[in-house]
């Protein structure tokens, strides 16, 4: 299979593309039924030991809870619900998005009630409706594979930067949007959000630091872990990081590339080192509570 840090997006596009329009099917079911949460929580997903997997969500007929799973070893789509049916829905080898979205909506129908999402693709460069997309239908086992343990090992070093933290934070997100995994920080206070798009007006109006890693689109197309604050003041991007990363003008983030790391003795340390880092330099010259900032290093531990 190789080794992952050496697999750019453009390896294996064709798998990448489908599967990350199969998140935004689990992404829009969230949306369409979770509570509405602050900086949109309720429409984040989660990278379990199976894969992309939503929360329990509220039934459609208002009787129990149902979940909805892209099963990355099998692989399926899984859809439950709390009474006990499951309906297991192949996502492979050769199946068009649109064929998945309708044997997933037909499961939650039957299972628990009909519901409607909005099939328009977001954050993406292509425009079909998930439930018309014939073009999207590659599935290859050992790059999604490859995709699951990378993304893995990074879920893992985003929950260890994130886990001294005492105040308040997001658990690793698996966005399907832009289709990343990231934690965010807040400080406590308020902020303007950059735009008023609905994402950005109601995911960016509290003073934060974003860490997090994504498999490589067409715009960046390396695994990577980056780091951002908003609002970011002037002088932002002159912070020194160490060793490890540096400053991507283009995207407005620190930016550390897999390969980096592919090198290092313990790369699961130099990617925590590089999140910390990241996150000691937006809290200096953000200027956040220096008490608060200093919980991220362990003081005072989160256990004593």
């Amino acid at each position: 299979m190789g080794t992952w840090t050496d697999r750019e997006y453009d390896s294996w596009a064709e798998t990448c593309d489908p599967l990350h329009a199969l998140t935004q099917l689990l992404g829009k079911l969230a949306v369409a039924l979770a509570p509405p949460e602050p900086q949109l929580q309720h429409a984040a997903l989660r990278l379990t030991a199976r894969g992309w997997e939503t929360a329990p969500l509220p039934a459609p007929g208002g009787d129990g809870t149902i979940g909805a799973t892209l099963d990355l070893r099998l692989p399926e789509a899984v859809v439950e619900h709390s009474g006990g049916g499951t309906v297991r829905i192949p996502l492979g080898p050769d199946r068009p998005v649109a064929a998945v979205v309708a044997d997933v909506l037909g499961a939650i129908a039957a299972l628990a009630g009909p519901v409607e999402i909005n099939p328009a693709p977001q954050e993406v460069e292509w425009t079909v409706p998930l439930d018309r997309d014939e073009q999207h239908r590659t599935y290859d086992p050992d790059a999604v594979e490859g995709y699951f343990a990378a993304a893995t090992r990074a879920a893992t070093a985003l929950a260890e930067i994130k886990a001294p933290f005492r105040g308040r934070a997001t658990p690793v997100n698996a966005w399907w949007g832009s289709f990343d995994l990231a934690i965010n920080l807040f400080s406590g206070s308020p902020a303007e959000p950059p735009s008023d798009d609905f994402i950005m007006r109601n995911a960016m109006d509290a003073q934060e630091v974003a860490i997090g890693w994504w498999p490589g689109d067409r715009r960046y197309p390396r695994p990577a872990f980056y780091a951002y604050a908003h609002p970011a003041p002037a002088g932002f991007a002159e912070g020194d990081l160490g060793p490890l990363g540096g400053w991507n003008g283009e995207l407005g983030e620190f930016v550390l590339d897999d390969r980096e790391l592919a090198g290092r003795d313990d790369p699961h340390a130099a990617a925590v080192a590089f999140g910390r880092a990241a996150f000691r330099h937006a809290c200096l010259v953000c200027g956040w509570d220096p008490t608060l900032a200093a919980t991220a290093e362990g003081d005072p531990p989160p256990v004593r």
